[in-house]
């Protein structure tokens, strides 16, 4: 009887939401374990669309719901996710390195899409009364699981480091996204 070949169909799913809790849980070593992953880009960036594709969901719990563009929320989460990368990478890879800092951008982009875990939870705005809690702790969380991710894709060995380089490229992530916001979408009342 020849269970391995099953074993391979199975495994991929398994490592995928194993990834996925620990990457949500802020581990340290499913991190070191994504980063070195290089077949693990396609599992990042499915991790990156649910995670927009859930902030558009989400965003209906916000006012009435009829108001809010589901696939311009989505694609809003998408560009300050990507916008947060770039920044991250110029500023924490270029800018601000350390001695023993080496920048891949697989790893780094890899680390990165798997940072935005949480996010996935931002369905729960769906809920009227969730919508706001919701979207505070997902966006805390996910500075988190990013500070998590720079710190070991960019082998810093200072926190401190890529909590300022995290901080930096949130804040300039929230405004995109909120410049984004204001000319893409009607105000809700």
């Amino acid at each position: 009887m020849q269970v391995a070949p099953c074993l391979g169909i199975v495994k991929t799913p398994i490592i995928f939401v194993h990834r996925l809790f620990g990457a949500t849980a802020l581990d340290v070593a499913t991190y070191e374990e994504i980063e070195a992953d290089r077949n693990g880009t396609p599992q990042a960036v499915a991790v990156v669309l649910m995670s927009a594709a859930a902030a558009g969901i989400g965003a209906r719990g916000f006012g009435d719901g009829q108001n809010i563009p589901l696939v311009g929320i989505a694609v809003i989460a998408l560009v300050a996710w990507t916008a947060w990368a770039a920044i991250t990478l110029h500023i924490g890879g270029r800018m601000f390195p350390e001695p023993g800092t080496k920048v891949d951008i697989g790893e780094l982009l890899r680390t990165l899409g798997f940072a935005s875990a949480p996010g996935i939870l931002r369905i729960f705005g769906l809920i009227p009364p969730l919508a706001t809690p919701m979207f505070v702790l997902t966006a805390i969380w996910m500075l988190l699981a990013m500070i998590v991710a720079v710190r070991q894709a960019l082998d810093y060995s200072s926190t401190v480091r890529a909590v300022a380089v995290c901080t930096f490229g949130f804040t300039l992530a929230l405004f995109v996204a909120a410049v984004l916001g204001m000319l893409f979408t009607t105000p809700v009342a």
